[in-house]
């Protein structure tokens, strides 16, 4: 007598058990189904949200027609000009279109061609001017972040007096910043 004939004649003898069984093998099925199926679902969920950090990490992971990911600086990281004075002019231009494009106002400037950094081919430039609050962040990262690469050696702040008009409730910033120059070919 084998194991399938006795298991036949059980079967046959008691047909609740195997209505039972039967139950236990499909519901044993659909839990290991289930399980699967909810494995897969978290790792999509994990997989997603690397995907979603990556690309902010990355700069939103596209990229523009020049292979640089959008919004990164474009051009060169040295301040240009054929003469150091052009290239000084650059430099306060560039920074005075940053605190007007942010609505603040240079009250002065002076380039220093004759520095200490001067030797090493640095250009530095000393801007006293007038910016809200919540620009000066906004100020510093416009700054540092493009190109030409630009340092802010010094940043003194003198805070807006409280209850004072709008135009005198300004911060005076007094800004040393510096750029590397290479002669324009």
């Amino acid at each position: 007598m084998s194991i399938g004939d006795a298991f036949s004649r059980y079967v046959a003898r008691y047909p609740a058990a195997a209505t039972l069984l039967y139950a236990a093998i499909v519901s044993t099925l659909a839990v290991v189904s289930w399980i699967a199926l909810s494995d897969l679902y978290d790792r999509h969920v994990t997989l997603a949200a690397a995907t979603d950090m990556l690309a902010r990490i990355e700069g939103h992971g596209k990229t523009s027609s020049t292979g640089s990911p959008p919004g990164a600086a474009s051009g060169t990281p040295f301040l240009e000009g054929p003469t150091v004075t052009v290239a000084g002019a650059a430099l306060q231009q560039r920074v005075t279109d940053a605190v007007t494009k942010l609505g603040g106002s240079v009250l002065s400037s002076q380039v220093d061609l004759q520095g200490a950094q001067a030797k090493e081919g640095f250009v530095t430039l000393t801007t006293s001017c007038e910016v809200d609050q919540p620009a000066l962040q906004r100020l510093l990262y416009e700054l540092e972040s493009g190109m030409p690469f630009l340092f802010v050696d010094q940043l003194d702040v003198q805070a807006a007096q409280p209850g004072a008009g709008r135009e005198e409730s300004r911060m005076r910033l007094l800004l040393s910043i510096s750029g590397q120059w290479q002669r324009a070919n």
